[in-house]
């Protein structure tokens, strides 16, 4: 009876280590050290943070968190900047020459965007399913998403699209119906030009774009005085 008693006291306390194991979480790890950075680009250039005005002139910026016109409707960045690591640099410069070609060219809302910045999204949006989870970070912490849309080069006007940017709507789906035929055609030449060169489009907003290797990149939380 004891030696029953004894393995099945084994038995459940295996069972218990065994379910406390399987349900640990790994911890998030968020680079806010500059030089931390620095080394990481030293080790692979892939990394940098690239000011996209710099990299590509022509491109338009509306970057709507360095001012009070946005969905949190306060200054969330002190420049009114836009950062995004190497390859998607590269990618973006390739898809402006393309549109540029067709009359078009890039407007970007954002970029890269500090983790510090994507947590204050969430304590405060109305719908936490526009805004990523700091639990696990963001794809714009890595530096590896952009928020953007499509203007008339001779204009310099927006060109329509389903939403105007950051909407908590439904209508803000990249698959979104009904739309006019303008808008459909508007929103999947956008998608389908972007896809083209890696940047794939979220789901539940037509204007924004994963870039498709963002996995081998670190959430960062450095501000964009330091870039």
């Amino acid at each position: 009876m004891k030696i029953k008693l004894l393995i099945f006291f084994l038995l459940f306390s295996f069972s218990g280590f065994a379910q406390k194991k399987a349900v640990s979480v790994k911890k998030l790890v968020v680079v806010n050290s500059y030089n931390q950075y620095l080394a990481s680009v030293k080790t692979n250039p892939n990394n940098e943070l690239v000011e996209i005005k710099k990299a590509i002139p022509n491109i338009t910026l509306d970057i709507r968190y360095a001012t009070k016109n946005n969905f949190m409707k306060q200054v969330m960045y002190k420049q009114a900047r836009a950062f995004a690591r190497k390859p998607v640099i590269e990618s973006l410069k390739k898809i402006q020459k393309e549109l540029n070609k067709k009359g078009y060219g890039l407007k970007i809302f954002d970029g890269y965007r500090p983790y510090a910045t994507t947590v204050e999204f969430y304590k405060k949006a109305s719908d936490k399913n526009f805004v990523a989870n700091p639990a696990k970070g963001s794809k714009h912490n890595r530096g590896c998403a952009v928020d953007l849309t499509l203007i008339n080069l001779k204009t310099g006007k927006e060109i329509p699209m389903p939403t105007p940017y950051d909407s908590f709507s439904a209508a803000a789906a990249a698959n979104y119906e009904p739309v006019s035929n303008e808008v459909r055609k508007n929103r999947n030449f956008l998608i389908a030009t972007m896809r083209k060169y890696g940047l794939n489009v979220l789901e539940n907003e037509w204007w924004h774009y994963d870039f498709v290797g963002w996995q081998q990149y670190n959430l960062m939380d450095i501000p964009f005085e330091k870039l």
